[in-house]
């Protein structure tokens, strides 16, 4: 009677820990859902480890508890417990994929992406099937920079039916280290996918979608021939002028060719034909990128502005909105519809009263435009565009659509496991103040993805403010605000104070009354973290050679001073000294154009600010990166650091392309 009691109450004990088991999934499932918010998210991490504390109690050897409370213990930065934990349930229960997997993602988190890669092989071997194994591998093998055979592992992921945001990322990563030889069908296939699949940042896949056009079109072939309605049906064309600007001459000479055939073909035959409106509406969001920096012939020109005064007549008369839709399309190609004389009349109409294909293109040219325009009047530096020709006011810069993707987690988190520093007495919300965010893609990301903090971004362009707050507002994100850095100096004027400092672009000479080392200084208290680059982009021969011919000349930032520059460098984009500056996205825009020549970034600021970091009683160097992510050891950097205090260049780390952390001491 006794032994049988025994087995009644064991296995009684058994279905309550595989009913808390089950509770704990649930609620570990909860606990990194996007939809709830970051106090339910951690109210479900915290009755996930309460379910499993009550289990290993009853059964503290349960292979399944262990792994999963690894996991909970993974997610809150405690790596070192995550690991004995996953490792205790191997012993106990031997060969699981899980746990194999679980030890990858541990070896992933503490940049041992080779360890990670044969723990990942490792639960393959118990499942050759495993696709969170397979995926394990892929991103292992990224991380060690080998995009060839990560992006092949990915793509059979998706042949497979794993469509993980995870997966497109990855794959999307590593297609912008891929070098495209030779046309190919597959890689045409994999970029449509990429570009199909909503909410990854496409405008990251310029170079490689460009490069994959390029060789389609054989665009090096001067006889190569190229058809009109061939490139209105070609989807991969589309979705690309749509989605990405390709920094690329020959692609920007295809677009341009094929925007004069379609206004060749509408003046001889007075009409938009159905079958090239697609590709119309696409050259026009791209001409929209790009800020207009596409040339025009004289006669396209003068076609143009005949298209504007039909349309203004036609505004005037009164006539209804579907005969305009022709001539609005062509009219978009060639320049911003909020920056002609019929703008005011098209604002009786609201955006959703277009059809649903020029809804794209309507909101780039005019309604974005004019939302902008009203977020700009709340800033004092409005005053300095009003003299300023419409064309020529400045353009935002970088223009993107989509924040990358980023798995969701906190500062405190990531301070604690990336830093090793102790956040105990840090407050429930920590303020980030990014200092030269431009158009705001890197703000909004550490907005969007750190669930504990507040941002302060601050841009010298205004352009740039207004369509990152429109951005935000878009995106329904309350913990985030874009100011000139007039209204930044003040807030820290008036004794508030960040947790966080990240250097995006240097401010200009331009701004000669700020001092960004006094301001980080101001800003900084005990325990904050400034985060900054060594290395200064826009520095290519070609643009000295500009910014030169500027300085001489006294030449103003007008849109046509723009494109002559421009169109100087392409009639000499084969000489040595223009390839490097051809080759970056920047000069595919305007705005990316008048930045780097008209307010290029003071070297002198990151100077004196890496000069006051030197300091190793004020300042800590708590982490060093290299450009390819990998982390350094910090004794030789901070070597460094002080030797180029002293005036020692030849240790210089100025355009070394570091991402160094310093912590404020006191």
């Amino acid at each position: 009677m006794q032994a049988k009691h025994q087995v009644q109450v064991s296995q009684s004990q058994q279905a309550q820990v595989a009913r808390l088991l089950l509770q704990a999934n649930l609620a570990y499932g909860e606990s990194n859902s996007n939809g709830l918010s970051h106090i339910q998210r951690l109210k479900a991490r915290q009755e996930c480890r309460g379910y499993l504390n009550e289990a290993l109690a009853l059964e503290p050897e349960n292979a399944g508890g262990l792994g999963l409370l690894g996991r909970v213990e993974m997610d809150d930065g405690q790596l070192e417990k995550a690991h004995t934990l996953f490792n205790a349930s191997l012993d106990h229960q031997p060969g699981q994929v899980q746990q194999y997997c679980n030890l990858g993602y541990w070896a992933l988190k503490t940049e041992r992406p080779a360890l990670a890669e044969q723990y990942f092989l490792q639960a393959l071997d118990c499942d050759r099937q495993s696709a969170a194994a397979f995926c394990g591998v892929a991103h292992s093998k990224r991380l060690q920079g080998q995009f060839d055979v990560a992006y092949l592992h990915y793509r059979k992921l998706l042949e497979t039916g794993a469509e993980w945001d995870s997966v497109y990322s990855g794959m999307l990563t590593c297609a912008q280290h891929l070098e495209v030889n030779k046309a190919d069908s597959a890689l045409a296939h994999d970029a449509i996918a990429l570009l199909q699949r909503d909410g990854l940042p496409h405008q990251e896949l310029g170079r490689f979608v460009g490069a994959i056009i390029h060789q389609q079109y054989d665009l090096d072939n001067p006889d190569a021939q190229i058809f009109l309605d061939a490139a209105s049906e070609d989807e991969l064309l589309i979705l690309a002028l749509q989605k990405t600007l390709m920094p690329n001459p020959a692609i920007e000479e295809l677009v341009t060719m094929l925007r004069r055939a379609i206004i060749a073909e509408v003046a001889q035959t007075a009409e938009l034909r159905d079958e090239l409106q697609r590709l119309t509406l696409a050259i026009a969001q791209y001409a929209d990128r790009t800020g207009y920096a596409l040339a025009a012939e004289d006669d396209e020109e003068r076609l143009v502005s005949a298209i504007n005064e039909s349309i203004q007549a036609q505004l005037a008369l009164g006539e209804e909105q579907d005969s305009l839709i022709g001539s609005l399309m062509i009219s978009a190609m060639y320049g911003a519809l909020f920056h002609q004389p019929f703008a005011v009349q098209l604002g009786q109409w609201n955006l959703v009263d277009w059809p649903l294909a020029l809804q794209p293109v309507l909101a780039a040219s005019y309604y974005d435009r004019a939302e902008e325009e009203a977020i700009k009047q709340n800033f004092d530096e409005k005053a300095e565009e009003l003299c300023l020709e419409k064309t020529d006011v400045a353009q935002a810069w970088p223009s993107w659509s989509q924040l990358s993707y980023r798995a969701e987690s906190s500062l405190k988190t990531l301070m604690a496991t990336e830093l090793g520093l102790d956040t105990e007495n840090l407050p429930a919300t920590l303020r980030i103040m990014v200092c030269g965010a431009q158009s705001g893609q890197r703000a909004m990301e550490l907005a969007s993805y750190l669930d504990d903090v507040e941002v302060i971004a601050v841009d010298e362009s205004l352009a740039n403010i207004a369509k990152a707050t429109r951005m935000a507002n878009e995106m329904g994100m309350d913990n985030i605000v874009f100011w000139p850095w007039s209204i930044a100096q003040r807030f820290v004027a008036d004794g508030h104070q960040v947790h966080w400092i990240e250097v995006g672009r240097l401010p200009s000479p331009a701004m000669n009354t700020l001092s960004l080392a006094a301001l980080v200084n101001q800003a900084t208290g005990s325990g904050a973290v400034v985060h900054m680059h060594t290395a200064i982009a826009e520095q290519t021969a070609g643009d000295k050679q500009i910014r030169k011919l500027v300085s001489e000349h006294k030449l103003q930032p007008t849109r046509q001073t723009l494109r002559q520059l421009r169109r100087m460098v392409l009639a000499n984009r084969n000489d040595a000294a223009w390839q490097e500056l051809t080759a970056d996205a920047d000069f595919y825009s305007l705005g990316g154009c008048r930045d780097r020549w008209f307010r290029p970034q003071d070297t002198a600021q990151l100077k004196e600010l890496m000069a006051m970091a030197s300091n190793e009683v004020e300042w800590k160097l708590v982490k060093a990166r290299d450009a390819d992510g990998h982390s350094l050891a910090t004794a030789p950097v901070q070597k460094q650091i002080q030797a180029e205090a002293l005036g020692s260049e030849v240790q210089s780390l100025m355009g070394q392309n570091l991402s160094v952390y310093f912590l404020k001491r006191r």
